[in-house]
């Protein structure tokens, strides 16, 4: 089934022009065309589905700096702030809370790691506590059960999934945006090699600057412009229980199982890392840039089917800018979730916290985490095609630090001084070239 979302209500009118038009309203989508709007830009935001439709309502809703990767962390500071601003700006509650991030383990291993990485913190003023086996104890009350050790993350917390993305699109409209749902983009126009307009299903949306937050779908969006983009999906099965557990910490992390408390009370419950490896054209053709990823987690990741490959989201194939594309076949990726994990999520679950045992299960789910090789994304206005931006591959992040990767994005566009660096995030690193000029991948 699919996971829970707060539907949004907008005008079915496509605009003939924009300053900007933002293909895919995700919550990075969403959050670049929200600063753009703030900014007093004439923005089109396009979604081939539902605002938040795809991944974006599928995660846990965890907006954390622990254990951020060095390139990450300013994005995920600046996006607790403005998790805090945009909420109080647009008037609409994101279900976002600073509640704290809790994690507990019995690995020295990845205790230490986990110190180590606060060492670290602590040295760009990041908050974080290590826990003595006294204090994760108390922390993890609820586990009923002794701990080595753990981290407690006071200034981290969570959003809802459900509701974040369509509150910032209302922020959208409210400065003056237009939000267009269930139309897809096909492609880009050009003029003397320049952006020129958005193809879309419905017609041409003349403009000069676009911005792809196309998620899962931007690496075959890029090959019909002949741009090659490495990116994998995995396919990931989460569930929710409903309300009526008491004395839950509310977010927690252990390798057994992690869960969130959700907006309506209940808890999100996953198995971090955790996902089938569902093969697609693209995976096969990138396959060497992520093998050493794939390596590295063979414990958690495990051979899925053909839902991918079907769902054509990962396609290498080229398609005719007037007929329907893969996107408008499948407007809304809904892959279904493995039965066997969803089971092993819920027994550890349990297992884990004793309070969910009486609990029933309220939904069950799966979508696509899309990944780069080194598991940061790309943020990058410079990609061969002048007025196009990249902002795909966030790798399970993206929700987190959705409102810092949307004002980055405005940053770049506007041509102002950016939230933090912007040359880790450049596609370039990746050593990838257009398509047919070098070899693939």
């Amino acid at each position: 089934m699919p996971a829970p979302l707060q539907f949004l209500d907008t005008p079915d009118t496509l605009p003939a022009t924009a300053d900007c038009v933002v293909i895919g309203a995700g919550i990075v989508g969403t959050s670049a065309a929200y600063w753009l709007a703030r900014a007093g830009q004439r923005v089109v935001l396009l979604e081939k589905g539902r605002v938040g439709a795809e991944q974006s309502s599928r995660n846990w809703g965890w907006c954390r700096q622990q254990n951020r990767d060095a390139r990450e962390l300013p994005l995920s500071t600046k996006s607790l702030a403005f998790w805090e601003e945009m909420a109080a700006d647009i008037g609409d509650d994101v279900g976002f809370s600073r509640c704290g991030l809790l994690y507990l383990s019995d690995s020295e291993q990845e205790i230490e790691t986990w110190a180590a990485w606060g060492k670290f913190a602590r040295s760009v003023g990041i908050e974080t506590h290590m826990l003595t086996p006294d204090d994760a104890a108390r922390r993890g009350a609820a586990t009923g059960k002794a701990w080595k050790g753990g981290v407690w993350s006071p200034t981290d917390g969570v959003a809802d999934p459900a509701r974040a993305a369509p509150a910032i699109a209302r922020g959208v409209l409210k400065h003056g945006g237009a939000v267009v749902q269930g139309c897809a983009a096909r492609g880009i126009e050009r003029e003397a090699g320049v952006v020129s307009g958005v193809i879309t299903e419905r017609g041409v949306i003349r403009t000069r600057q676009v911005v792809l937050a196309g998620g899962a779908w931007a690496a075959s969006f890029l090959y019909q412009l002949g741009i090659a983009f490495p990116q994998a999906s995995i396919r990931s099965s989460i569930l929710s229980v409903a309300p009526g557990a008491q004395g839950l910490p509310a977010a927690l992390h252990t390798a057994a199982a992690s869960v969130t408390r959700r907006a309506d009370g209940g808890y999100t419950l996953a198995i971090s890392g955790f996902g089938k490896v569902d093969p697609t054209p693209g995976m096969l053709h990138g396959s060497r840039h992520f093998l050493p990823m794939f390596a590295k987690r063979w414990r958690a990741l495990s051979p899925g089917g053909l839902q991918a490959w079907h769902a054509g989201f990962e396609t290498r194939t080229r398609w005719s800018m007037d007929q329907p594309t893969p996107m408008e076949a499948v407007r809304i990726l809904d892959p279904r979730p493995s039965r066997r994990t969803l089971d092993r999520t819920l027994a550890q679950a349990r297992a884990l916290l004793p309070g969910l045992q009486q609990v029933p299960v309220q939904a069950e789910w799966a979508g696509y985490i899309d990944s780069t090789p080194d598991g940061v994304p790309v943020i990058d206005g410079d990609i061969g095609v002048p007025g196009l931006l990249l902002a795909a591959g966030f790798s399970g992040h993206g929700f987190g630090i959705g409102p810092g990767a949307g004002h980055l994005v405005a940053d770049i566009l506007l041509g102002r001084a950016p939230i933090t660096e912007v040359a880790q995030y450049r596609l370039a690193r990746f050593g990838t070239r257009q398509w047919g000029k070098v070899s693939e991948f």
